[in-house]
């Protein structure tokens, strides 16, 4: 049986992140959200979040190549990993995956890059990477 996987919250991933020369920062959303929505900025930390979409879009099924691109992105096994997502489902399913295949120390970022909803239906008020105002670009 596996370990669950923890869920650490965006400041904290910074924090790692910027402690850990090895530490990586896994973006598992598609394309076009980080095209449009944005991506994390980590080159106050002298690195770049790895981009592998966990659902291809446009028809949003797993991707099958997605440990395979893990392994072309130099993630390895021994490496602290953290998956990042909207809202934290999507980025579980990956860490999942990959801890299923051998990569120990893997970590789901809680709320993800933008959060749950708010009352009025709006991701990136109540919770995740951009409310915490931590680093990220757009387009």
């Amino acid at each position: 049986m596996s370990a669950p996987i923890p869920d650490v919250p965006p400041d904290e991933v910074w924090q790692a992140l910027k402690s850990d020369p090895k530490a990586k920062l896994v973006d598992v959303r598609t394309t076009p959200e980080w095209n449009f929505v944005g991506v994390p900025d980590l080159t106050e930390l002298g690195k770049a979040p790895i981009k592998i979409e966990w659902q291809v879009y446009p028809g949003m099924s797993v991707n099958e190549d997605f440990l395979h691109k893990l392994k072309l992105e130099e993630v390895e096994p021994g490496d602290k990993v953290y998956f990042l997502c909207r809202s934290g489902v999507r980025s579980l399913a990956a860490a999942k995956l990959a801890q299923k295949n051998g990569y120990a120390e893997v970590f789901n970022i809680a709320d993800g890059f933008e959060g749950p909803k708010d009352a009025s239906g709006h991701r990136g008020t109540v919770a995740g990477w951009k409310q915490l105002g931590l680093p990220w670009t757009q387009g």
